[in-house]
């Protein structure tokens, strides 16, 4: 039997595991000169803008939040359809997430329900690019500023992604990125804020960093309550060696993206019952290709026969407002019938740098006996 394929994993060179070793022989591994450098390189990508790096891409929107002076009393709308952490970031600052259904084509965040949730109370949105795939953005901001409403754009899987040739992060209000290990370019665990001006980044170092400002050799003081959230030298480090090659690695995601439709066919959808993805080659990096299945078969099975085949499947995401946090809240089942739909039957298929095409190949026929084995029954 072939190796295990798994749906995700990194690719880390030589040359940047050697820059990692010479930051563990400096004697300063913890935020420094490769930190500073990072977040250069990182605002001159995004067009200039002030840039901020952190230990996850889960306290950057916290710390947007803060920034944004939201906290109890405020509503921040979303999507049921994300990792957990966008949703539980609202309540640490001590505001109430409202929940809008998404695009069953897209999965993205529907704007028009956005719309509709919109309240006196209302004082952000928090849309999440699931897969990469950016929402209407121009729709986004013209909601956002009808309303005077905050956006925290939750980019986390959207390095390399753009809208109309301009770089996700390079415009807008603030923007999240994650580098944890299994999206497009790493830091091992990591993130970013892109921020709007200087006095925003100070304050964002203030956070990050125990709310802590420091003047002369010993001038210290403490003005908010931040948090421990500094991205070490050692990260950074990485992070470095696989920025400088996000147009490869994005390119790359977009070939194989491509070869995933043209193995499957015109035809997978109406003999599977299942559901691609959009073709999308401008906007997209292609950080996760993810089908929807047919309702005849469980997530679960599939999973374990794809296993059976030594590939991997993930799974991005189950519905936030379905957890016992939430419904302890008051959500419950029928509130959003298309992310509860998506939510159950959506499936990650392996996506990563260091895959070929034959991977791809492989993944497809093993999927492709799978279902006809489903519908020989």
């Amino acid at each position: 039997m072939s190796n295990f394929l798994p749906f995700s994993r990194p690719t880390i060179d030589e040359a940047t595991i050697a820059s990692v070793a010479d930051v563990l022989r400096s004697g300063w591994i913890t935020s420094g000169s490769k930190v500073a450098e990072f977040e250069k390189q990182l605002s001159v990508y995004f067009g200039g803008r002030p840039v901020r790096t952190f230990n996850s891409g889960t306290c950057t929107m916290e710390i947007a939040l803060r920034i944004a002076g939201i906290g109890e009393g405020d509503e921040v709308i979303t999507t049921p359809i994300s990792w957990v952490a966008t949703a539980n970031v609202i309540l640490e600052v001590g505001a109430t997430p409202v929940f809008a259904d998404i695009d069953p084509v897209t999965r993205n965040i529907d704007l028009d329900k956005v719309e509709a949730a919109i309240t006196p109370k209302t004082r952000a949105i928090i849309p999440v690019y699931l897969a990469g795939k950016p929402v209407d953005m121009d729709r986004l901001y013209a909601i956002a500023n009808k309303h005077k409403l905050r956006v925290i754009e939750d980019a986390a899987q959207a390095i390399g992604s753009s809208w109309q040739g301009k770089p996700i992060g390079s415009f807008g209000d603030f923007v999240s990125f994650s580098f944890q290990a299994n999206k497009n370019i790493t830091t091992s665990e990591g993130g970013c804020l892109v921020l709007n001006n200087a006095e925003e980044a100070a304050l964002a170092e203030k956070y990050r960093l125990q709310g802590v400002t420091r003047s002369g050799w010993d001038g210290i003081d403490v003005d908010v309550l931040g948090g421990k959230y500094n991205m070490t030298d050692i990260a950074a480090a990485i992070g470095l060696g696989q920025f400088s090659k996000l147009n490869e690695i994005t390119a790359r995601r977009h070939k194989l993206a491509k070869h995933y439709f043209v193995t499957l066919g015109k035809d997978f959808e109406a003999q599977t019952g299942a559901q691609l993805p959009p073709e999308d080659y401008e906007s997209t990096n292609w950080h996760l290709f993810q089908i929807v299945l047919p309702e005849r078969i469980t997530r679960a099975d599939f999973m374990a026969r794809m296993k059976e085949h030594n590939i991997g499947i993930g799974y991005h995401y189950a519905p936030i407002h379905l957890f016992k946090l939430y419904r302890a809240l008051g959500f419950k089942e029928g509130m959003f019938p298309v992310a509860e739909r998506v939510g159950r039957q959506i499936v990650s298929l392996p996506m990563f740098y260091a895959m070929d095409e034959g991977d791809v190949g492989r993944t497809c026929a093993a999927m492709c006996e799978v279902f006809s084995n489903w519908r020989s029954k």
